[in-house]
């Protein structure tokens, strides 16, 4: 097979697909795993899709977050939701992460009106609103600041997070599915979210069901290292078996409010 009837296939299948593995690229085209890596270089090259750990996503699933400004407006019943859920979580004397974003924020909005937590967060905005009610102690790590989500980011927030072990670390990505796991599009956020997950004992996705079956650009971690997944009752009952397969510990959405465990 000629190298551009190979790109126009792999192209087809991800737009069947979505996101496929090295692997299923090279049985599906017939070709070796080292052939497919130089093809998957060169279409990611030409922005005709995004390549994650062992694979690759389709570049119309990788396409930029709405300005945060805007997502903190969208889907707030189904964030309020989450939130509620994932507060439940966390009991007093307990320390979490927290990551930057429209749903995390939901959820520090919940947790205010709890007591007796440590909450360490890179979100400007969820410190500030933790902090407010003065029922928690709250630490903002370090870093530097970025233009569209008010949080910190870099070397300094990183190291700072690599020096502490927590109960929990709650992480909202761009997109959720069972090949590539949680994602994002930008790669300092998925950089955050992947070390808080690192030094939690347990790892918490927050994911409205709109992100569920979709890929962004760059992986956080696969589903195998998420032990709970936290979303709305708009998330099919299917699809939810489908990530537990893939690896996920648990879902929890209000339709049951309980956890369900994998088969």
């Amino acid at each position: 097979m000629w190298v551009a009837e190979r790109h126009r296939r792999i192209l087809e299948l991800l737009s069947s697909h979505q996101g496929l593995t090295t692997e299923r690229f090279a049985d599906m085209l017939g070709v070796s795993r080292e052939t497919v890596r130089r093809d998957l270089i060169e279409l990611e090259r030409g922005g005709q899709l995004a390549r994650v750990h062992g694979g690759a996503v389709a570049a119309v699933g990788g396409g930029p977050e709405p300005a945060y400004a805007e997502r903190t407006s969208l889907r707030q019943a189904e964030k309020r939701q989450i939130a509620t859920l994932a507060a439940a979580l966390m009991q007093p004397g307990q320390v979490c992460f927290m990551d930057a974003g429209s749903t995390t924020l939901a959820l520090a909005k919940e947790l205010a009106a709890r007591e007796g937590l440590v909450i360490i967060t890179n979100s400007l905005e969820a410190g500030r609103v933790l902090a407010s009610q003065r029922q928690h102690e709250v630490r903002l790590l370090g870093g530097r600041l970025e233009d569209d989500v008010p949080a910190t980011y870099g070397e300094q927030t990183l190291t700072e997070i690599n020096r502490l072990q927590v109960d929990w670390a709650f992480v909202s990505p761009v997109s959720f599915d069972a090949v590539n796991g949680a994602m994002d599009y930008q790669w300092h956020e998925a950089t955050v979210a992947r070390a808080m997950l690192g030094r939690a004992r347990q790892r918490v996705v927050l994911a409205d069901a709109s992100k569920l079956g979709q890929a962004s650009r760059i992986q956080i971690c696969p589903p195998a290292e998420v032990d709970l997944l936290v979303t709305d009752t708009g998330a099919a009952a299917a699809l939810l078996a489908t990530l537990q397969t893939a690896g996920v510990g648990r879902c929890l959405q209000p339709a049951t409010a309980v956890a369900v465990a994998a088969a």
